[in-house]
């Protein structure tokens, strides 16, 4: 049993410790996270914990400690869509839709390093895995949710 921050919100977990945090997350009802490969490569779920953007399919609930804060997609809007979502809706980016929510949270901790990102900085950072190949769309909704944000700032 663990106390973590979850979505700004204290949550105890009372799982088994080999449980991938994925996993964990989906039992609360927070499916917007999605399976993917399951060894940590394709991305599509992806989190922050303690704002570093992490695959949950395979670290294990053990390897958290009491007190981390862990954000899902659905923790990153507050009454507004974060300007990346609204980035990725403005400009069409999904086709499928499945990577968008790692995606989104790969996006949202690479813009919280470093509002202006380059495309090069985009590309080595977004290592996610679009099936539909949409990265044009993607490194372009990146680019405008940067300005939006640093507009703001």
């Amino acid at each position: 049993m663990i106390e973590i921050i979850l979505n700004g919100k204290k949550q105890v977990l009372d799982v088994e410790g080999d449980m991938p945090i994925l996993w964990a997350l989906r039992d609360l009802g927070l499916t917007g996270t999605k399976y993917g490969c399951g060894i940590a490569q394709c991305g599509a779920c992806t989190i922050h914990i303690d704002g570093e953007a992490v695959r949950s399919c395979s670290l294990p609930v053990s390897a958290l400690q009491a007190g981390q804060k862990i954000t899902t997609i659905e923790g990153i809007a507050g009454t507004v869509l974060h300007p990346l979502q609204q980035a990725f809706i403005d400009l069409d980016v999904p086709q499928c839709g499945y990577c968008q929510s790692g995606q989104l949270m790969a996006a949202a901790a690479l813009l919280s390093k470093n509002p202006k990102p380059d495309d090069a900085l985009i590309d080595q950072e977004m290592t996610n895995i679009c099936r539909c190949g949409t990265y044009n769309r993607i490194r372009a909704a990146i680019k405008q949710a940067s300005a939006h944000i640093t507009q703001k700032a």
